[in-house]
């Protein structure tokens, strides 16, 4: 039997011509974006938001409904872009049937995010009007122009992310510090586009330096800091422990420089990653005028590797002898106790945290502040006693810690071996791309260049490691050194200073044998 077709004729959507029809006048919106806040930019910021205003308002079927804009944000990414992520909610809530902007790279230069944005507006009826590249995205071939066009753009953007680097890299190769100054404690730039010390923020830094040292914890300082009303380098009353820790590592307090410590990992998240040796970094020394001593730096690395050992959750630093007291029987810390904490007898006293927490009680004693104090007293007496062979032993320890020219030249022989072999492996891949090879043997010799490489730069971090924890013994010899020099009498006040610069730690067995150990290594008995 033959196939037979009904037709049924369309009935809906008929369009009227009649004058009784009305012209529905389309709702129009304008967008602008400058990337940077360059005097030149604002003026280009400016004269799109006047230009779109006008151009919509002199359309007789259009109704303006406002400007959106963004100033000094990039286009790589819509994540941060407030005014741009505010009109697209107002499309979808109906509020516009069309967003006329300047062009498609002012719209975004991330192809997905563009994509995805326009196929987004056009499900709720809305079109987008680029005017450079006469593209209204609601028209059948526009999404197949977008679709190029923000692919060109996007490859501007690299093209200019590139370039950019490439420049900062420049740079640096050429030791030109760059410091964002807003957020930096210390320094202010001066006239001649240099570092220069702001006296009451260095003070606030080298207060933060002899905190840390006198064994105070992140937490502690910060309430410190907070207590007296000091800023953090952003202006902010709140300071994090995050923020002490960054101040303590940067190596600009000492006058040095450290440049591409971080690099970007896409240029279209702008996501940053650490440098681990992936790209070359640049140290510039003596750059400029230093708020802390080399030494005093160098022992603050030495003392944040310990706590580091240590780990955050044991630490807590809150009191002078935080850390820096051991239990003879379990090696666990001693830490404080409150006793008789709602009677007037109330004390705090020091005991090992962990005298409970085993099968077997410790049988070491507790300790009352007063006690700590006469038994490091004690042996600082006894230690003065010593002074003079203890002075002789220090300087040959910081003569030799001091000989490390065979380490430098091992670094230095490290370094070109990675140099040379970096660019094997660059031509060996580059080899295997112009000319056909046994793929088998072609990895085999990759893997093996590539394991080379790998031991090569661990023992360059080695030795690397080596030197600095040399010059973080010299630094905490040194001070030691300067300290003793100054004790030239009987000891009967405890002073703070003292206490953190002379004493590495005390290990307590009982209350007749308490273990003093200096930071030069050497160790006292005494009892309280």
């Amino acid at each position: 039997m033959a196939q037979k077709v009904i037709v049924r004729p369309a009935t809906i959507n008929v369009v009227r011509t009649d004058e009784n029809s009305v012209k529905v006048k389309k709702r129009v919106a304008g967008y602008a974006r400058v990337s940077t806040d360059l005097e030149e930019q604002q003026s280009s910021y400016e004269a799109q938001l006047d230009y779109y205003s006008t151009y919509i308002k002199n359309h007789e079927d259009w109704i303006f409904v406002g400007m959106y804009s963004d100033e000094g944000i990039t286009g790589t990414s819509i994540k941060h872009r407030e005014g741009f992520n505010q009109m697209i909610n107002d499309a979808k809530q109906g509020k516009m049937d069309m967003i006329i902007t300047k062009s498609v790279s002012r719209f975004a230069r991330n192809t997905v995010d563009s994509l995805c944005t326009i196929r987004e507006l056009k499900q709720h009826g809305v079109g987008v009007y680029f005017e450079k590249e006469n593209i209204d995205t609601l028209d059948s071939k526009g999404e197949l122009l977008i679709t190029i066009m923000s692919s060109l753009a996007q490859e501007e953007s690299r093209s200019i992310s590139e370039n950019t680097i490439w420049g900062k890299r420049k740079s640096m190769a050429d030791g030109k510090v760059s410091v964002p100054y807003k957020n930096f404690l210390g320094y202010k730039k001066g006239p001649d586009g240099g570092m220069v010390i702001v006296p009451e923020q260095a003070e606030v830094v080298k207060r933060i330096y002899n905190l840390f040292l006198q064994g105070y914890s992140f937490s502690y300082i910060c309430d410190e800091l907070q207590k007296n009303g000091i800023k953090t380098p952003a202006g902010k009353e709140h300071w994090e422990r995050s923020t002490i820790k960054s101040i303590l590592k940067n190596e600009k307090y000492k006058g040095d420089a450290i440049l591409q410590k971080t690099y970007t990992i896409d240029f279209l998240t702008k996501k940053q990653a650490k440098n681990n040796g992936e790209l070359p970094q640049y140290t510039v020394k003596d750059h400029h005028p230093a708020i802390i001593s080399p030494d005093i730096w160098d022992q603050v690395q030495v003392e944040l590797k310990k706590r580091s050992a240590i780990g955050a959750s044991k630490f807590t630093g809150r009191y002078l002898f935080s850390c820096r007291i051991f239990c003879g029987e379990c090696g666990g810390f001693y830490g404080t106790k409150v006793w008789h904490s709602t009677s007037p007898n109330r004390k705090i006293v020091w005991q090992c945290n962990d005298k409970f927490k085993g099968e077997k009680i410790c049988k070491t004693p507790h300790l009352s502040e007063n006690d700590i104090k006469d038994a490091y007293l004690k042996a600082l007496n006894q230690f003065l006693g010593l002074r003079k062979e203890v002075l002789n032993n220090v300087q040959k320890t910081i003569k030799r810690l001091n000989d490390i020219g065979t380490l430098e030249k091992k670094l230095e022989n490290q370094r070109n071996d990675i140099e040379i072999l970096s660019i094997a492996i660059k031509e060996h891949v580059e080899h295997n791309k112009r000319a056909a090879q046994d793929q088998k043997e072609y990895n085999r010799h990759r893997d093996e260049l590539i394991k080379k490489i790998e031991r090569a730069e661990t023992e360059y971090h080695n030795i690397e490691e080596q030197i600095e924890n040399r010059k973080g013994q010299m630094a905490t010899l040194n001070n030691f050194l300067e300290s003793l020099k100054k004790q030239k009498e009987l000891i009967t006040t405890f002073e703070p200073g003292i206490w953190s610069q002379l004493v590495d730690h005390i290990t307590v067995y009982s209350r007749d044998r308490i273990e003093v150990q200096f930071r030069d290594g050497t160790t006292i008995n005494v009892n309280v």
